[in-house]
């Protein structure tokens, strides 16, 4: 029981802390003026992805490398299951149909980063500089050219300016910078009683701490994405909406591969247990799912959801099955 009370109070704090993290990551991509797309697949991915960085982190510093690979591969399978979550809440407006088919370029990084994780994880590269694994130093280069591509497209849509008013009642720049750095500081001193009371969890039901990361951790982990997703979608910015879940995809990876930095056992991806490929493919087959129903645009719905979007939900519910499955045996 005390183990719980412990998880409870640590994933309400994180969830607070990342929500206002999101909050003033808005404020700044408003009052900077950049574009929806950029922002949602650059700024506020990076900011609602804080969380599961930082529990990737402490999930190393707790020698428990599968809780950290099942946190990033389960918030990369729960992003793309809120696309079906929206589809169902934006029903008259058919989302992935509004966007622009510039996400189709960061889905597609997130494909690539995610597919080439699996490989990695699988063949076990034994080549490092210094103590990184080059299979991680590859990730975050491509992640980073992969940034300055997005940044570069002259085609990415540009939010449009503020009115008085809502300029009026929103923080100032200064305000927002300050609360993003305490809500930043807030999550850096929860995220080791997360991990520690999540990994508690594990022992006391018998099941893989990666199973835990990916079912438990990443759904908490993943709220921040989930209240700003929506947030964005009820105020028809659905560029920014899409953007920050494909967007927090991407981010999950490189997180992956920065982890590594703070690895000093052997090389991190060897290190993870083969199994939690299952998590990474479903991620990997979420996101692709996610994008061939931004660009085909399928029109086509049952009842009350897209047929691509019932595709993705019903997906995500048999991989979740799959990896509880592959979670009872520790």
């Amino acid at each position: 029981m005390q183990v719980w009370l412990l998880f409870g109070f640590s994933a309400l704090v994180t969830v607070a802390a990342a929500i206002k993290l999101s909050e003033y990551g808005d404020v700044i991509a408003a009052r900077t003026g950049l574009g929806g797309m950029f922002v949602g697949t650059l700024l506020l991915a990076g900011a609602t992805s804080l969380p599961e960085l930082l529990t990737t982190i402490n999930s190393i510093n707790q020698e428990v490398p599968d809780l950290a690979a099942g946190n990033i591969f389960g918030s990369c399978m729960f992003n793309m299951f809120m696309l079906a979550i929206l589809d169902i809440l934006t029903r008259q407006n058919r989302i992935l149909r509004r966007v622009t088919l510039n996400h189709a370029l960061s889905a597609g990084l997130a494909v690539l980063l995610g597919s080439l994780a699996i490989v990695f994880i699988m063949a076990d590269v034994p080549f490092r500089i210094g103590w990184l694994g080059v299979d991680s130093l590859i990730l975050m280069a491509i992640y980073i050219g992969g940034v300055r591509l997005l940044n570069d497209n002259p085609a990415v849509a540009v939010e449009p300016e503020l009115t008085p008013e809502q300029e009026a009642s929103m923080p100032s720049l200064r305000v927002a910078f300050i609360g993003f750095a305490i809500a930043t500081g807030a999550l850096l001193v929860i995220m080791p009683l997360l991990v520690r009371s999540s990994t508690g969890i594990a022992v006391s039901l018998g099941v893989s701490t990666g199973f835990i990361g990916a079912a438990l951790v990443a759904f908490i982990t993943s709220l921040p994405e989930m209240v700003t997703t929506i947030t964005a979608a009820r105020m028809r910015a659905y560029d920014l909406a899409i953007g920050n879940l494909f967007g927090s995809n991407l981010f999950n990876i490189f997180a992956l591969g920065f982890t590594d930095l703070f690895y000093t056992q052997g090389l991190f991806l060897g290190d993870i247990d083969a199994a939690m490929t299952l998590a990474a493919i479903f991620g990997v087959t979420l996101t692709a799912m996610g994008l061939v129903g931004n660009v085909a645009r399928i029109e086509k719905r049952l009842f009350f959801i897209e047929i691509d979007g019932l595709i993705i939900a019903v997906t995500y519910g048999f991989g979740m099955w799959l990896l509880y499955q592959r979670g009872l045996v520790v």
